[in-house]
């Protein structure tokens, strides 16, 4: 699936390959470690890495993964992550993935530190910037499809109008795929609802973290609680755990009729059936297939990767790195409606990042009938007009 998307992302944005690094000897087990920037079992973002792992041992004879979790600022104080690269290669690891744009300058330090074992960083953009040293990869999932058929569905349900993003921190990655959640709200509001943009109202609040780290990010139980308080009747969460979803269901189970989309991982749905419009996750196990493939047979390329979902089927594990599984919540009209909305992305009939469309404050991101490059997608630069929040960070 990587070398079907470098074709298309070549033309578009910009990938690279190199010559390789070393080759592994044959026969050998390939130990490659995974760090992960919360627990295992989170249900959400690093969960969804850990089960990519144990699909990569599932399809490659030999392939032995070793990992560590909560690599974050508050479960590993003082710990860096070369130290943790250091103790993974010590232990065998030959190739090494680290799974949060918050590793990304430790990774690259570790990369230099150690040129004969390959690294993966994932949602960065050392090769793009030409940061990298040639043993460092970088991969992303084409989340902003996922996020625009989040918001397409909470436009669908909502009854309000009034739809809440419960964002993480506030960069780049995050605000684009906030700005790619309204898009798919506003499609469904006006296109299919037919109704005023206007009357659609759209608040992202940050919580500073991927998660929440007491004392130090606003906590996302009560911030989900604000949005309820304040008639948004939908949760969409952009975060890696599953609050977001937890209060939706604690308040529909005291008589409120509200829901929740959730992030990341293809099982969050699970035990908030009765709230849960779907949940747009990532499905790293093939792209992992495809970089570990290459480093176990010495045929290693640097590569920057965004992968589409697989427009055959978006839910297929074996080729899609996107995927949106539809909830239980979903009503069957909209869940029809969606399945439109997807053909259309599918096709490029329905494009989303096409103007005119302005930031927040007004000044103009896209013109009348341009259509967002790669490059302008990937660094957006704040929130969208009709999206409420802090634009940009601080």
């Amino acid at each position: 699936m990587v070398k079907k998307m470098l074709l298309v992302c070549a033309a578009a944005f910009l990938c690279f390959s190199m010559s390789p690094v070393q080759a592994a000897s044959a026969g050998e087990d390939f130990t490659f470690g995974l760090l992960m920037v919360g627990p295992y079992n989170d249900r959400g973002w690093s969960q969804a890495h850990y089960e990519a792992g144990r699909y990569v041992e599932e399809k490659l004879p030999g392939a032995k993964m070793i990992y560590i979790d909560k690599v974050n600022p508050a479960d590993r104080q003082g710990v860096t992550v070369p130290q943790l690269v250091d103790d993974m290669v010590s232990k065998g690891a030959k190739l090494v993935i680290a799974n949060s744009d918050d590793m990304k300058d430790g990774i690259r330090e570790a990369a230099v530190q150690h040129p004969d074992i390959f690294f993966l960083h994932i949602s960065g953009d050392d090769v793009i910037t030409g940061k990298a040293p040639k043993n460092l990869a970088n991969l992303m999932g084409r989340m902003v499809y996922g996020k625009m058929m989040a918001g397409f569905a909470a436009a669908m349900t909502t009854r309000t109008g009034k739809i809440a993003y419960l964002g993480p921190l506030n960069n780049e990655e995050t605000r684009r795929l906030a700005a790619a959640c309204y898009l798919g709200a506003r499609y469904a509001w006006v296109n299919v609802k037919g109704k005023d943009p206007k009357d659609l109202q759209f608040k992202v609040t940050w919580i500073g973290f991927w998660f929440n780290i007491p004392g130090v990010t606003a906590d996302p139980t009560q911030v989900a609680q604000s949005f309820i308080d304040t008639g948004h009747d939908v949760i969409v969460s952009g975060i890696d755990t599953t609050e977001g979803l937890v209060v939706a269901r604690q308040n529909r189970n005291q008589g409120k009729e509200v829901w929740a989309v959730p992030y990341d991982y293809v099982g969050a749905c699970e035990g908030a059936e009765n709230v849960c419009l779907g949940v747009p996750y990532f499905n790293w196990g093939p792209d992992y297939v495809e970089f570990i493939t290459p480093a176990m047979q010495g045929e290693w390329k640097q590569q920057w990767v965004w992968n589409a979902p697989d427009w055959k089927d978006i839910n297929n594990p074996d080729t899609s790195a996107v995927g949106f599984k539809p909830g239980p919540a979903l009503s069957d009209g909209a869940r029809s409606a969606l399945d439109t909305f997807i053909a259309g992305l599918a096709s490029g009939e329905v494009q989303l990042f096409k103007g005119p469309l302005n930031y927040q404050d007004g000044s103009v991101f896209l013109k009348e009938g341009e259509t967002a490059t790669d490059k302008q997608i990937w660094y957006l630069e704040g929130l969208l007009e009709g999206m409420t929040g802090e634009s940009k960070t601080k």
